[in-house]
């Protein structure tokens, strides 16, 4: 049978889909293997910024060239880029076999992971209601489409049957769960189905990217009521000039941030806060700019990342006057992260000496790398593990905090520590 590979370009969404395609093709007998040894290569592509495009260009090129040189048989491209630039792309690449859009969300529970052992993505919902201005998610998927509950409990059982010890819960927004099907509270019912159905331990659960907008009180009881769902609130808030959260189409202002961060703290006492802003969105003055630093130093985010504005085509945004210069964008990036770089060193310090459970996702160098409860695969940091017995991806264990960085931490197991 021949062999096939895939290339998973941009998100967790996007790699989902990717575990899904190849679960599917292993099913039918096709041999999975790494996309240097294949014969069919399969890119799965991004298209949600200019550098995800540019991305996804250069990995087409670099595949249809192989394909030339007689080392690929195949070339199939799908993706996001496809949905969007189709047509575009057939008449730019006719050595391309076939472009395909992304798979159906609902499309079967064949997994084949993608991921370390440590951890998988739960895919829950596709799409998005908010409409941002800047945002083109809406042109590439069109419309929300939630997964029924039915089906997210059936990859649910089966990421138990695999033992995966974290489950990270992943949509474009899933505050939005069930809003297309005339459902409201959606993510808060079907969390709480999740937590009563899922049968393994130990085990994590993380929501990944809420709006704050829709982030209730009850929905915050409900994730403090149970020690698996880890205190790590995502909460992408992208400004918080009033005038550039209208412009942004946000849903929300200055004062409904503040009041939802009191609110996190009071019911999450000790969580992790993770947002993100865009800076330099068409028409922010420098005192706006200055107002969301501010803001960021004052708040003291336990972790948080910055873009750069980019300018989309088709979005609101691409036509609003005032575009800021590139070399603006990246000296207000600078800015932004060089005070939280501080606000990082600062929240680490503070756990010098402390205990933390760390899930290990692997070894690399000679030590071990895992995270904490408050640090998402990819995006956050890391903890450097050591130990005098073996330890293996997806064991969660107990260590003390033995040195700090900017933004990982270094750790011992606990059992193993000598006084």
């Amino acid at each position: 049978m021949l062999k096939i590979g895939i290339l998973s370009l941009g998100c967790p969404r996007n790699l989902v889909d990717s575990e899904g395609i190849l679960g599917r093709l292993a099913g039918k007998g096709y041999q999975v293997t790494d996309i240097s040894r294949a014969e069919i290569a399969i890119l799965n592509t991004c298209a949600f910024v200019k550098d995800a495009k540019t991305e996804a260009i250069d990995a087409i090129l670099e595949l249809v060239e192989l394909k030339k040189q007689g080392k690929l048989k195949k070339v199939i491209v799908c993706g996001c880029l496809v949905q969007r630039y189709g047509n575009d792309l057939r008449r730019e690449f006719p050595e391309v076999d076939a472009f395909v859009g992304s798979p159906a969300l609902a499309e079967g529970i064949a997994r084949y992971p993608l991921t370390p052992a440590s951890h998988a993505y739960l895919k829950i919902c596709e799409g998005c209601v908010n409409n941002c201005s800047f945002c083109a998610v809406p042109i590439i998927k069109l419309r929300l489409e939630s997964l029924g509950e039915k089906d997210v409990l059936a990859k649910l059982d089966a990421l138990d049957a695999s033992r995966v010890p974290e489950i990270n819960i992943i949509g474009q927004d899933l505050t939005g769960y069930g809003l297309d099907r005339g459902t409201k509270a959606g993510l808060e019912k079907l969390l709480s189905q999740i937590l009563r159905r899922s049968r393994f331990a130990p085990r994590w659960f993380r929501l990944l990217y809420l709006h704050p907008a829709r982030v209730t009180d009850s929905l915050l009881r409900l994730m403090a009521s149970d020690p698996r769902v880890c205190r790590y609130i995502d909460l992408p808030l992208q400004h918080v000039n009033d005038r550039i959260l209208t412009r942004m189409n946000r849903h929300t202002s200055k004062d409904d941030i503040s009041r939802l961060i009191g609110r996190v703290r009071k019911i999450l006492p000790g969580a992790a806060i993770r947002t993100a802003f865009i800076v330099g969105f068409p028409g922010e003055t420098d005192k706006e700019f200055q107002e969301l630093l501010s803001f960021i130093k004052e708040t003291g985010f336990e972790r948080l990342g910055v873009f750069t504005y980019s300018q989309e085509e088709g979005t609101r945004a691409a036509g609003f006057k005032g575009q800021v210069p590139d070399k603006v964008k990246q000296e207000r990036f600078d800015l932004i992260m060089s005070a939280q770089q501080e606000i990082s060193r600062r929240h680490n310090a503070a756990l010098m000496g402390n205990t933390l459970e760390v899930l290990i996702d692997g070894k690399e160098d000679g030590r071990y790398l895992g995270r904490s409860r408050f640090d998402a695969p990819e995006v956050d940091g890391s903890v450097f593990v050591t130990s005098r017995r073996p330890l293996k991806a997806g064991e969660i264990v107990t260590a003390r905090v033995t040195d700090t960085l900017e933004y990982d931490l270094c750790a011992e197991v606990c059992h193993e520590h000598r006084e």
